[in-house]
């Protein structure tokens, strides 16, 4: 006899992450670990893990989706673990690695499926969590991860979280690190001209980011700028805006200053730009 219960949970574990637009597969965890770097590691001990931030595994990222539906059929230790906790038996804690505010499972695949078709919104868990170099979110796809590796490799080569803690710097898309690299190195060599000397690259790394990178956030703030671009970063406007200041510049002269160059780019290529069109 059909399950029509059961029937209607699978559709829904496959139909939900679609509507949410959620990456479809699970994150591998010796990936996600090897490309944001790891800082440390701690035992975490027994703790209530929400449902939802669980989105990757270890060993077993090929078997199930995002929203641990298994791809190759639902196996007989699954429906028996279905119906224990249907029971109400007391099943024993998963274990997972945590790696920022990501989840990871190392044992209990089929305990936290069924949680999740159960309806269920957290699982008791052993954690052990390793410390990212750069932020992980639950809702990071791969392409959210090869950011942050290029994110993480620009920290382990210009330093910038020490010298400026706190400082965050992100993109919406791949290869723009390299940008700013290019940027640091510029701004290194004419402060060189300037001063008659040989800047460290540290000192030169901090210099950018106070007389440069930072100015012109402050202004996309002070303009409200990144409201008409949505889905990107201050880091993507950062780049965009440099280079309409240096070719406003060119055309104008170095008159034109910080906030002109920023509300000229909103007007020219805001998402409201056709409202002001005639």
């Amino acid at each position: 006899m059909v399950d029509l219960g059961s029937l209607i949970r699978d559709l829904m574990a496959r139909v939900l992450p679609l509507a949410k637009r959620e990456p479809a597969l699970l994150l591998p965890f010796d990936w996600v670990k090897e490309k944001v770097g790891i800082r440390a590691w701690r035992y975490r001990g027994l703790q209530e893990v929400p449902l939802d931030q669980i989105v990757g595994s270890v060993n077993r990222y090929q078997d199930f989706d995002r929203a641990f539906f298994p791809l190759h059929g639902t196996s007989p230790r699954l429906r028996r673990i279905e119906e224990a906790w249907e029971r109400g038996e007391v099943l024993p804690p998963v274990k997972l690695y945590k790696i920022g505010d990501a989840y990871f499972v190392e044992d209990g695949h089929h305990r936290v499926a069924a949680a999740r078709r159960a309806g269920a919104t957290t699982i008791d868990a052993e954690v052990m969590e390793f410390v990212p170099t750069v932020p992980i979110s639950p809702t990071d796809t791969p392409k959210d991860i090869l950011v942050k590796a290029e994110y993480a490799e620009f920290l382990r080569e210009t330093g910038l979280d020490e010298l400026r803690p706190g400082a965050e710097i992100t993109f919406s898309e791949l290869g723009k690190y390299k940008v700013l690299l290019e940027h640091i190195a510029v701004h290194r060599y004419f402060r060189g001209i300037e001063e008659g000397r040989e800047i460290p690259y540290g000192e030169a790394v901090a210099s950018w980011y106070d007389r440069v990178y930072l100015p012109l956030v402050e202004a996309f703030r002070r303009l409200g700028a990144l409201a008409h671009f949505p889905g990107r970063t201050e880091g993507d406007l950062y780049v965009w805006v440099s280079e309409h200041l240096y070719y406003l510049r060119e055309a104008y002269g170095p008159e034109v200053d910080l906030e002109g160059a920023v509300a000229d780019f909103v007007r020219r290529f805001g998402l409201d730009r056709k409202a002001q069109e005639p």
